[in-house]
């Protein structure tokens, strides 16, 4: 039984749609996936998980006495740490009221080769009990971690 031509054009119409529409979907994805900002905590950073020279976002509590701002410049130095590893981040720039010592950071930028986080942002936490989850996560991962590490007696 031979296929009503009208049905075989709508058929060929619809084909043709659907190809157009997945073409467009893993065009839309692949553009997408180049810009996202995937998060490291400085744990990952350390352990070389996190990419060299790629828009990441690097997060944690901004270590006690680590921060060392230029006298000639914007740029400041600090360190971002998850309590299980350390990171040092460099920003040129204005940082946020909210940025202190102790207190939670995102930070968006790129690695170098020298494992020095440049930092193109820096988010900090707008109040009190305000953690992004990113960084609340990593704290509970690396805390879970280093008890696991107590009950083995490896620390």
């Amino acid at each position: 039984m031979a296929m009503h031509p009208q049905r075989k054009q709508r058929l060929i119409i619809v084909i043709f749609i659907l190809v157009i529409a997945g073409l467009a979907a893993g065009l839309l994805g692949y553009a997408l996936k180049e810009n996202i900002n995937l998060f490291y905590p400085p744990a990952e950073i350390v352990s070389g998980k996190a990419p060299v020279g790629k828009a990441i976002r690097a997060g944690g509590m901004v270590q006690e006495g680590s921060v060392q701002r230029a006298s000639d410049s914007l740029k400041t130095r600090f360190v971002v740490t998850d309590f299980s590893a350390v990171v040092t981040v460099e920003y040129e720039g204005i940082l946020p009221d909210l940025f202190a010592e102790g207190e939670g950071v995102v930070a968006s930028g790129k690695l170098g080769e020298d494992g020095v986080f440049y930092a193109t942002e820096v988010l900090a936490k707008h109040d009190e009990t305000y953690m992004p989850p990113e960084v609340s996560d990593a704290l509970e991962k690396a805390a879970a971690k280093r008890a696991e590490q107590q009950e083995k007696g490896e620390l």
